[in-house]
């Protein structure tokens, strides 16, 4: 069967393959499986619903025949790539559809593709901020390369049809989008340098070559990948870099400029890299990969550190009340993540994209899924001006550049082909934890995966008869392997020597129950001494979800004044269902009031506190509570912060406020 999601084909390069269509259900009982239901039920219906309200339908509109009764007669509405928005809900719905098993919102559909093939110029063209309403472009296409988003939109309508193609066995906007995709590779044939200032049109090209076969759209989008580099987009406002394209990608050392540009354009590359083998690609993705994780990534997973050009910074510069994180950027970095896992099998691919997934991108929409965050900042400051939209403290339904809320729902309708893959042993490879169904590979043989993960590391898989191929199960990253149990069938077996050089724990075929325990201790985490911004602070985790604190959970202190006393450790503390978590976090800290405080004042700088905080009759014992980074902002907003100053216990009286 044909693998239905968002890397299809059979990956030719790849040390371990996305699994069939439905080899992999995730069940509504654990924690990504809601999530799924979720979106089907609240964030796709939202999405179709903005459609109309935000004027993206209408765009489309305009160019009707004025005869029409469909025909809009209003100006352009929102941004040049307003029409993305469209095609991303529409790839969303499909692989809802997918993962149904049967056609979703399939009136509404039809109506949107019908509405795309009325607007088609006769060339295949179709973007609505260029055509004018007679099919005629009232600009030159691909005039403005920098800015035009042209191809950027092409990218999107090729996805969408090509996941309306697999989830349903229509065609009808996939044929849209090739049409398009014919004229664009046709020029670029006839020596038309078409490369664009936002990249994801790379990726797009690969996997219609994936769906058709035809060799052309994948040199097209290895073309697009050798023209970038060059600076043949120019230069304004930004730099070339911003662009992606002041260094050629096999080259480049650093990554740098738009987050988002960015990582799409490294996802196109490890795409690329899957068909082609061609070491150049990956190697230049691995060097690339290692400088954004190990040097210019948040705690949380998120990616990109200024608000200036929605960019990554320099080295370590990771400030967390500016930090901009799009929401965009996580659900590139998790794509770019999957790619990398099925390129090299190797599980730090695994756990970046399990890390990125629970927090950032778990954190940009709310708990009813119909609300969400542009940026994700790791603090709010107490007085924080949280108006605009794109710095808000608080979610927004919808936004003027709406590319978010698409995307993430067209992610999460897909995050049951990430759970588990087939390895090049034609072993059954277990990346992510929930409770799922599994198909083994060739065979009748399930396996029912049961986990209350990420709350608890307890993780149990039966088969119903015995598995025909070995097992793999990720040891996480943040794991300690000596404080891990694996049971297979009963007996108790060495984790270090089942692991594998890739990070799996072999389990051999013949296996019908397995048992993984995770360790969940909480954990501090401390910061690379260059991350200058939070230095003295540490960040709570426990699993793979990063903790917050939130102003709500702590009334009669400031928040910005309150240390963790680390001497009485950190505890697990009770779920809670309104939050939709099975576990928060509790510790001890110190509330030190510094209202009226000179901004500036001599003092030793390792005694901070002591030397520039309340006097000790007025520090006061805080009992803290962190609650799960991926709901903070959801009863309210207020002020909120990831890293904790470290400090020590009052000289005091033993007061003493609660936290909720």
């Amino acid at each position: 069967m044909h693998h239905v999601g968002p890397v299809g084909g059979t990956l030719p390069s790849a040390t371990t393959r996305p699994l069939p269509a439905d080899a992999v259900r995730l069940a509504p009982t654990g924690h990504l499986g809601a999530w799924q239901e979720r979106n089907a039920a609240a964030t796709v219906p939202h999405c179709l619903d903005a459609l109309e309200t935000s004027g993206a339908l209408d765009n489309l509109r305009r160019l009707l025949d004025p005869a029409d009764p469909e025909h809009h007669d209003g100006p352009y509405r929102g941004f040049n790539f307003a029409d993305s928005d469209v095609h991303k809900t529409l790839e969303a719905v499909a692989w809802e559809s997918a993962r149904a098993g049967e056609p979703r919102h399939e009136d509404a559909v039809r109506r949107v593709v019908d509405l795309l093939r009325r607007a088609q110029a006769p060339s295949g063209y179709l973007d609505s901020h260029v055509l004018g309403s007679d099919g005629s472009a009232r600009a030159v296409p691909y005039a403005d390369l920098r800015w035009g988003h042209e191809l950027y939109v092409l990218g999107h309508l090729v996805q969408a049809g090509v996941a309306r193609a697999r989830a349903t066995g229509e065609d009808d906007l996939l044929d849209l989008a090739m049409a398009w995709a014919d004229d664009v590779v046709a020029r670029l044939a006839a020596g038309q340098d078409l490369v664009c200032g936002h990249p994801e049109v790379e990726s797009a090209l690969v996997e219609l070559y994936r769906e058709t076969g035809d060799p052309a759209y994948l040199d097209a989008a290895r073309r697009m990948v050798e023209l970038r580099g060059h600076g043949r987009l120019g230069s304004g406002p930004f730099e070339p870099a911003y662009h992606q394209d002041a260094t050629p990608v096999l080259d480049a050392d650093e990554v740098a400029g738009h987050a988002v540009r960015q990582l799409y354009l490294l996802a196109g590359v490890t795409d690329l890299y899957l068909e082609t083998g061609e070491r150049g690609l990956l190697d230049a993705a691995v060097r690339l990969w290692d400088d954004a994780h190990a040097r210019r990534a948040h705690v949380t997973g998120g990616m990109g550190s200024r608000h200036k050009d929605e960019s990554f910074g320099d080295p370590y510069e990771l400030p967390p009340d500016r930090a901009y994180a799009e929401s965009c950027a996580g659900v590139a970095s998790v794509l770019w993540d999957w790619r990398m896992l099925l390129a090299t099998g190797e599980s730090r691919y695994a756990d970046s994209l399990e890390h990125a997934l629970y927090n950032v991108v778990a954190a940009a929409a709310s708990t009813d899924g119909t609300a969400f965050f542009y940026s994700n900042p790791l603090q709010v400051r107490d007085g924080h001006d949280g108006a605009d939209e794109y710095q808000a403290s608080g979610r927004r339904g919808w936004f003027a550049c709406a590319c978010c809320p698409p995307n993430l729902a067209r992610l999460v309708a897909t995050l049951h082909t990430m759970v588990a893959t087939t390895g090049d042993d034609g072993a059954l490879v277990v990346h992510l934890y929930a409770d799922a169904d599994l198909a083994v590979p060739g065979s009748s043989v399930r396996w029912k995966l049961r986990s209350g993960y990420p709350w608890d590391g307890d993780v149990l898989l039966e088969a119903d008869a015995a598995s025909p191929v070995p097992l793999a199960l990720r040891l996480p990253g943040w794991a300690d392997a000596a404080g891990t149990r694996l049971e297979v069938d009963g007996t108790p077996v060495d984790v270090a020597q089942t692991r594998d050089a890739r990070g799996y724990l072999r389990v051999p075929a013949g296996a019908r129950r397995v048992r993984l325990v995770l360790p969940m201790e909480p954990r501090a985490l401390r910061a690379h001494p260059r991350v200058d911004a939070v230095r003295g602070c540490v960040a709570l985790a426990r699993g793979p979800v990063v903790h917050c604190l939130e102003q709500v959970d702590h009334p009669g202190v400031v928040l910005d004044d309150v240390g963790l006393d680390l001497a009485g450790g950190v505890r697990v503390g009770p779920a809670d269902a309104a939050l939709g978590v099975g576990a928060t976090l509790l510790a001890e800290g110190v509330a030190r009031p510094s209202a009226g405080l000179p901004l500036y004042a001599a003092g030793r700088a390792d005694a901070h506190d002591d030397a520039r905080g309340a006097a000790p009759d007025e520090a006061m014992a805080v009992a803290v509570r962190a609650v799960p980074y991926a709901v903070w902002g959801n009863r309210g907003e207020g002020p909120m912060r990831v890293w904790i100053p470290v400090a020590a216990a009052p000289r005091s009286d033993g007061r003493r406020r609660s936290g909720r």
